[in-house]
């Protein structure tokens, strides 16, 4: 059987892993946004690219 350690290493996991983090920041940007954080604050916070932010604040 599979550890834990062994399937967050898997290409899946980190294809799902990426997906859901993708899913928070669309989800999450808005919101923060609208309280008046800057792009570059909010990628701060969420750890990410603030390019990955801007393409976020585009879907709304």
């Amino acid at each position: 059987m599979l550890n834990l350690s062994l399937i967050k290493h898997t290409k899946v996991y980190q294809e799902a892993k990426e997906e859901g983090k993708q899913e928070i920041v669309v989800e999450v940007v808005p919101k923060l946004l609208q309280r008046g954080l800057s792009l570059q604050e909010i990628a701060e916070i969420l750890e990410v690219d603030v390019e990955i932010v801007r393409k976020a604040a585009r879907q709304t």
